[in-house]
């Protein structure tokens, strides 16, 4: 075998494996091996052949990794709907009831509730700044089983 065919044959599985793995990194390495194809083509010996698809590949990884699809980004899961089906789904409170959070000294003033919702008993609580009132609220976060709950929807 022709030693392109063999880097476009290897690159090829790169490209493969990059599609189901979702990284860049891989079709860096194997637009390297592209790279080590194009020397092998033009008769460069196997050792060129070797420093070009590295250097290539290298380069790539860098690039990515400087890029925005290098970086991984954080997200909150308790507050993301794409995480959590939950996030903006509405619920009714009947009822609240104030509960002094943080002791006698500071006076803060927390708001919590128990609903049913999706067929279960379910502690809520009033987000900062909201109003308490009886009606529809919206899910915005949820840490453990308490849902965090506003009187607008976040979508």
């Amino acid at each position: 075998m022709l030693p392109w065919i063999a880097w476009l044959l290897s690159g090829g599985v790169l490209v493969l494996a990059e599609l189901f793995t979702g990284t860049f990194y891989l079709l860096m390495i194997a637009i390297g091996m592209a790279a080590g194809a194009l020397a092998a083509w033009f008769g460069a010996g196997l050792e060129w052949q070797f420093v070009i698809a590295a250097i290539v590949s290298v380069a790539g990884t860098i690039v990515v990794r400087r890029s925005q699809f290098g970086k991984r980004q954080k997200v909150d899961s308790a507050k993301d709907r794409n995480v959590n089906l939950d996030i903006g789904q509405p619920i009714n409170v009947d009822r609240w009831t104030e509960e002094n959070a943080g002791g006698a000294a500071d006076n803060v003033e927390l708001y919590t509730a128990r609903v049913k919702y999706r067929g279960a008993l379910w502690d809520v609580e009033l987000a900062p700044g909201e109003v308490a009132h009886s009606g529809q609220f919206f899910i915005q976060e949820i840490r453990g089983s308490r849902l965090i709950v506003a009187s607008h929807s976040s979508r």
